[in-house]
């Protein structure tokens, strides 16, 4: 009477478990996944034979000889219910585990032993031993949302199921019993006990010797937890697992196992990554030690929810430490299971001593520097105020997106300063003024006026002024541009029409609001880092933008084609254009306010960019192959600090992750020229930089006269703009 309510066992050869979204990088390489529980699927032969052995000597010792179930174990289990007046407890074989975990609810009574008993002997018919080996060690639930033995390898130990010793095998197949009870991570004396008694069984059983067990038992439990697969490129995932819900939804994307080939490389990524922390860190200590530390029992109750504690630790991260107690000469740390020490000389730059610094029940930020045997790490104190930075790279040519820094740390903020934040971009906005003229017939050796202006607008005059307080009279537009000169860039808008100037924003992409308002020319407007980046790129690839995207192909899980992505490009300004833009924005770095970057030692070009009182700091620059933007500022809109500039706090970031990225591009190569004599035949030719069609017209009758063109003075025509006295960017 029972058999008719039993599942369909023979569905069972199709069966498969909810499985992880995986993303893979442009080289294959897995760095990300989705899942509402934490899983990998693995083959009979991934598991390893300590593994198996493990397993069957504390769950099943028999597993290989019954026919799903045991009779003396039941009578066992029964007897100790009699006398217990319980319900039925154990006596369950591996196949009646399995057979429970997919078919039955937890409930502990006799007709639920009954069916288990049955659909465990309809298993043992339909399935060879090593199939329902898989199946279970596929399935159990290991605790911390993890499912199977090879989710629990690479949760608790950072490790392939394969790679497991003794006592990693061992502990794993000590969960299942009881996962939250003898967690590791929450109760390591139980799981180090637990652990030990499945050594034992292993040496009862015959599987290891006496003197295997008794050295593995004397072995502690050694966990490199992997709490958060999406580490790597937190925000970069996320961004995917937006599109991918949008398109396939939620359950699909958490449930069926897609495989997401992405355009992430992970070697640039976590050159990104170190790029951002170390230059936020650089940027902390020059402004001396002005902070309030979190209290450790106002962080969390537990310890292991302690941010970054959850992850691997390694030289170069910043994570928070717990301050176990202070001295006058040091301070005693606890950074997940590591402790650590510093002294005075690691905290010189704070100017105080430690005792005012530290307290123990701090949680401080530390760098850590060095990981050494037995437990104990080398950190540096570091401070975190609050400021933010954000990193994008793009491959010029595709548009693949190939490293992308969202905020110093996405524990803390999910919010994403590389596609979500609108900030004023400074003078990093001038190279659109400077094509609209390149690109109506002007030349970079063109001449424009610094001198005092005043533009006089409807709402009252206007006189931007420059970074330096100086004026430099009659220079090229390549001076201009490379020293990011405003007032000639203002004049040069102001010539060819702020709508000039912003139609040609609008050609290189970008699409949010821009007021016809004369300072535009200066950055007074709002940008996306993603946006600004992907206008850029259109400068090393001779015209051309490339649509930023995050995926290169969508599979399901039998490898069946969703989707492929194909480079989308749109032509924006002509490759004569976009080569003499380049050579001007190669001067930046060569001769201008990018002239640090020099020290690269590979082709680049780029802009800085600045914006009123040092709120927002910028570098956006390329080679010929990576166009990378930096933005460096507060959330809130507060000054970074005098002479915070984008050469100061964001180019110093962009050289630090370009020096790690070119060389992996392969062999270098430089910018291609300008066409041939088309600045020379231009310098002799007059054009019209007035609104229009951009018509070049006759020659002028002398060099002066041509000068004038773009050296005049401002026109009356006034341009609305309700803040009259914004003196502009900086540099």
């Amino acid at each position: 009477m029972y058999s008719s309510d039993l599942p369909q066992i023979h569905e069972l050869g199709h069966y498969r478990p909810i499985s992880n979204t995986v993303l893979y990088d442009d080289q294959g390489r897995e760095f990300g996944s989705f899942a509402l529980q934490r899983r990998i699927i693995a083959q009979y032969e991934e598991f390893p034979k300590v593994l198996y052995d493990a397993v069957l000597s504390v769950e099943d010792r028999n597993f290989e000889k019954h026919s799903g179930f045991e009779v003396w174990r039941m009578l066992v289990a029964a007897c100790h219910d009699l006398r217990s007046r319980g319900n039925v407890q154990g006596a369950s074989t591996l196949t009646m585990q399995l057979a429970r975990n997919l078919f039955l609810s937890p409930e502990r009574t006799y007709s639920r032993k009954f069916h288990e008993i049955m659909l465990a002997v309809q298993v043992e018919r339909h399935f060879t031993k090593p199939q329902i080996f898989t199946l279970y060690a596929n399935q159990i639930y290991l605790g911390h949302g993890v499912y199977g033995f090879a989710a629990g390898g690479q949760y608790y130990f950072g490790k392939n199921v394969k790679d497991l010793s003794l006592e990693e095998a061992a502990l794993l197949a000590a969960l299942p019993k009881a996962p939250n009870n003898y967690s590791p991570i929450k109760y390591p004396d139980r799981a180090l006990r637990r652990r030990n008694l499945v050594i034992d069984s292993m040496i009862a059983a015959g599987k290891i010797s006496k003197t295997v067990g008794a050295s593995a038992k004397q072995t502690p439990i050694r966990l490199q937890i992997h709490d958060d697969p999406n580490s790597l490129a937190p925000y970069f995932v996320e961004e995917t697992r937006q599109y991918l819900e949008k398109k396939y939804g939620t359950e699909q994307v958490h449930e069926a196992g897609l495989r997401v080939y992405t355009t992430l490389n992970i070697d640039l990524q976590k050159a990104a990554n170190a790029a951002i922390r170390n230059g936020l860190a650089d940027y902390e200590r020059r402004h001396g030690w002005r902070t309030r530390l979190q209290r450790f029992a106002d962080a969390s109750a537990e310890r292991y929810k302690i941010p970054k504690w959850s992850e691997a630790i390694e030289p170069g991260n910043y994570v928070h430490a717990e301050v176990i107690s202070v001295s006058s000469g040091s301070a005693l740390l606890k950074v997940g299971q590591y402790t650590a020490s510093i002294g005075t000389g690691d905290v010189s730059w704070t100017h105080s001593t430690l005792p005012q610094l530290l307290s123990p029940g701090d949680l401080a930020y530390v760098k850590v520097i060095e990981i050494r045997p037995g437990g104990e790490a080398r950190v540096r104190l570091e401070k975190e105020s609050g400021v933010q930075g954000a990193l994008l790279a793009i491959d010029s040519a595709s548009g693949d997106v190939k490293a992308m820094v969202g905020g110093r740390d996405f524990n803390q903020s999910k919010f994403n300063r590389a596609t979500q934040a609108m900030r004023q971009v400074g003078s990093s906005f001038k190279p659109y003024v400077y094509t609209a003229a390149i690109d109506r017939g002007a030349t970079p050796e063109d001449e424009v006026l610094d001198a005092p202006s005043t533009f006089f607008t409807t709402s009252g005059p206007y006189s931007p002024h420059n970074y330096d307080e100086k004026f430099e009279g009659s220079i090229t537009l390549r001076h201009a541009l490379a020293e990011s000169r405003n007032i000639p860039a203002v004049r040069l808008a102001q010539r060819m029409g702020i709508e000039t100037v912003i139609g040609y924003a609008r050609r290189f992409g970008i699409e949010e609001p821009i007021p016809p308002y004369l300072p535009i020319a200066l950055g007074a407007v709002e940008l996306t880092l993603m946006e600004h980046t992907s206008a850029f790129s259109t400068f090393p690839n001779d015209g051309i933008r490339a649509m930023p995207h995050y995926i290169a192909k969508v599979t399901d899980f039998d490898g069946r084609i969703l989707e492929q992505t194909y480079p989308v490009v749109k032509n924006v300004i002509s490759l004569r254009t976009a080569r003499i833009m380049t050579s001007m924005l190669r001067d930046v770095v060569l001769h201008g306010t990018g002239v640090a970057a020099t020290r690269l030692k590979y082709p680049v070009a780029g802009k800085t960019g600045t914006t009123n009182d040092f709120t927002d700091a910028w570098f956006i620059g390329f080679s010929p192959d990576i166009t990378c933007g930096v933005w460096v500022g507060f959330d809130e809109k507060k000054t970074l600090g005098n002479k915070e500039t984008g050469a100061r706090a964001a180019l110093p970031i962009w050289m630090d992750f370009m020096a790690t990225a070119l060389p992996r591009l392969g062999p270098h190569h430089d910018f291609l020229p300008s066409p041939e004599n088309s600045d020379l035949m231009l310098a002799n030719e007059g054009t019209d930089l007035s609104p229009g069609q951009g018509k070049k017209k006759s020659a002028p009758e002398s060099s002066d006269e041509r000068r004038f063109v773009l050296v005049g003075a401002g026109s009356k025509a006034g341009l609305d703009h309700p803040d009259s006295g914004v003196s502009g960017v900086h540099k």
